[in-house]
């Protein structure tokens, strides 16, 4: 039996968690190993081999090795895809359905994260290293959040999901950023969009999710 990949990065970090929750979906063998930010492990030359650019996740299957969540979670998803299709979360062999999960990977890579991003950082990372928020950079990234999620109520009016009525891994991409958003104050602004709640409440169901979820709380309160 081959050894498990592995993925270098903790679950709290969101780009790991997004790797951990397509392994998670595709019921594939894996081991977390965390990399010690404090102690600059992530900056060494070791951990800079596998990610230049000194990140994470980096990904390790056997000889190959990965950088970048989303085109490590597109190589699990393809190396793991059941053959009864139950498991094909990149819609590969369908032409319109696998270029409508990148346009929504691209949605959500390019307009959602990075308003997500900003008041994650505004409201965790600066108090966190002692500084403070600036209530400006939140207000806008909150209102470019509120325009993109417009958007979502029109698509998932016309569908279950994003990329057609099964989920793929263009919903699953939103997941890691969104579970701490709807932790902090600013989360009322998805009030307003009852399909996108209901979007997101579908996908926080999944057992892959759930898993994920609880990995990302206990590495953050540990």
């Amino acid at each position: 039996m081959s050894p498990p990949v592995r993925v270098l990065g903790s679950a709290a970090f969101t780009n790991v968690a997004r790797v951990l929750v397509c392994l998670e979906e595709v019921g594939a063998e894996y081991e977390v190993v965390d990399i010690d930010f404090h102690a600059k492990e992530h900056k060494g030359p070791d951990h800079l081999a596998r990610n230049p650019f000194g990140q994470v996740p980096a990904f390790q299957d056997g000889d190959l090795t990965l950088f970048q969540s989303r085109a490590i979670s597109r190589y699990v998803l393809r190396k793991y895809k059941t053959p009864d299709g139950s498991s094909n979360l990149l819609r590969d062999g369908d032409l319109e359905g696998s270029a409508l999960v990148d346009a929504w990977l691209d949605v959500e890579a390019l307009q959602y994260e990075p308003a997500v991003h900003a008041v994650f950082v505004q409201h965790r990372v600066i108090p966190a290293l002692g500084g403070t928020p600036d209530e400006r950079v939140i207000g806008d990234s909150v209102g470019k959040l509120r325009e993109v999620l417009e958007v979502y109520e029109a698509q998932l009016a016309k569908h279950r999901y994003l990329a057609g009525d099964a989920v793929s891994l263009a919903d699953l991409s939103h997941f890691p950023y969104t579970h701490y958003f709807m932790g902090m104050p600013y989360a009322t602004v998805f009030d307003p969009f009852p399909r996108v709640k209901a979007w997101w409440e579908d996908l926080v169901a999944r057992p892959a999710v759930r898993k994920v979820a609880a990995m990302m709380d206990a590495r953050r309160s540990g």
